[in-house]
C-alpha cells in the first residue's frame, strides 16, 4: 500500500508565510501543545515530589516518606506536604523539623487538617 502524497494540499495555509511568520506560527502551536502540561504541573503533585520537598527541608528520606503518607491519608496532598509541615510549625510556634517529627509520630494531625479545612490557607 502506497501512501498518497498530500503535502501540497496540507501546506496551503502556510505557503505564503515568510520564514519569520513560520517560526512565529511554530512557537504559537508549540505553546498550545505545552500549556496544558505546564498547567497540570502547577496544579498537581505526587508523593515523590513531596518527599523531595521534605528532604530539601531537612528531613531524611524515611521521615519524608512517613510524613507524605500522613498527608495523603488525610487528604491534604493538594496542599503540599512541605506546606502542611510549615503551616503546623507556624501555627504551633515551633521549628519546621520539630513540627515534622511530631507529625511523623502521629501528633498534630488534627491541627494540620483544621489549618487547611478551616479556611486558614
Amino acid at each position: 500500500m502506497k501512501r498518497q502524497d498530500d503535502f501540497q494540499d496540507r501546506r496551503q495555509h502556510l505557503k505564503d508565510l515568510t520564514e519569520e511568520q513560520l517560526e512565529a506560527k511554530f512557537w504559537e502551536l508549540a505553546e498550545k501543545l505545552v500549556d496544558p502540561l505546564v498547567d497540570l504541573a502547577k496544579k498537581n503533585t505526587t508523593p515523590s515530589i513531596e518527599r523531595s520537598v521534605l528532604i530539601r527541608m531537612g528531613f531524611s528520606s524515611i521521615e519524608a516518606k512517613g510524613i507524605v503518607e500522613g498527608v495523603v491519608d488525610r487528604g491534604l496532598m493538594g496542599k503540599g506536604a512541605g506546606h502542611v509541615v510549615y503551616k503546623v510549625a507556624k501555627n504551633k510556634n515551633m521549628d519546621i523539623r520539630e513540627a515534622g517529627l511530631k507529625l511523623l509520630e502521629g501528633e498534630l494531625w488534627d491541627e494540620a487538617v483544621a489549618a487547611f479545612n478551616g479556611g486558614d490557607k
